[in-house]
């Protein structure tokens, strides 16, 4: 096992299923052997506000914060939020996008504006993946399932087996919704 921390952020908005996807990610690392620090940092948690988690994996972690710069993998679970934290992304790090538009309150009351062409700035400067999530989510036949769509798309980046993924999935959801987030995450992940 290398000693370098791997820095993973989740971002997303209320009610979007950021904790569940920190914890998901936690548990798999966790039972891969690595020390872990799992930080959350809510903006305003009601639905509709920034929700940010931090997780940190490695032989030994201290910190459970990510510094600007410092991230290997953005997972943002809405465009605009991966544009807002995207000075925490390494220059060769990657952002896995869920490719949803979710007004703030800021440009539901039309005091600003929502930019145009976020992933494609982004990927001018960095590796992008994209996907649109709740489209996929409602094909399925349950939006909820959108973020574990994410999450697959992002485990296609990572050093995991999908066997390692169902498995943590399967311990981490509520019972009666395993099979349906094991479908959306093999979805994301491309099968």
């Amino acid at each position: 096992m290398e000693n370098t921390t791997k820095n993973i952020m989740i971002v997303g908005v209320g009610g979007q299923g950021t904790l569940l996807t920190s914890r998901i990610l936690g548990g798999l690392m966790e039972s891969a052997g690595y020390d872990v620090k799992i930080s959350e940092v809510h903006g305003m948690a009601q639905r509709g506000g920034s929700v940010v988690t931090f997780v940190r994996y490695g032989k030994s972690v201290a910190e459970p914060i990510v510094e600007e710069g410092q991230a290997d993998i953005l997972i943002a679970f809405e465009r605009l939020e991966a544009l807002r934290y995207a000075h925490f992304v390494k220059k060769d790090g990657v952002f896995i996008i869920n490719d949803q538009r979710i007004d703030p309150m800021p440009v539901v009351t039309g005091n600003a504006q929502y930019p145009e062409n976020i992933i494609e700035d982004l990927e001018k400067s960095h590796t992008v993946y994209s996907i649109d999530a709740m489209n996929e989510a409602k094909k399925l036949g349950n939006q909820r399932v959108f973020n574990n769509i994410v999450l697959g798309l992002a485990a296609r980046h990572m050093d995991f087996t999908k066997e390692q993924w169902l498995k943590v999935i399967e311990e981490k959801v509520p019972l009666k919704t395993v099979e349906i987030n094991k479908k959306a995450f093999l979805t994301g992940y491309g099968e």
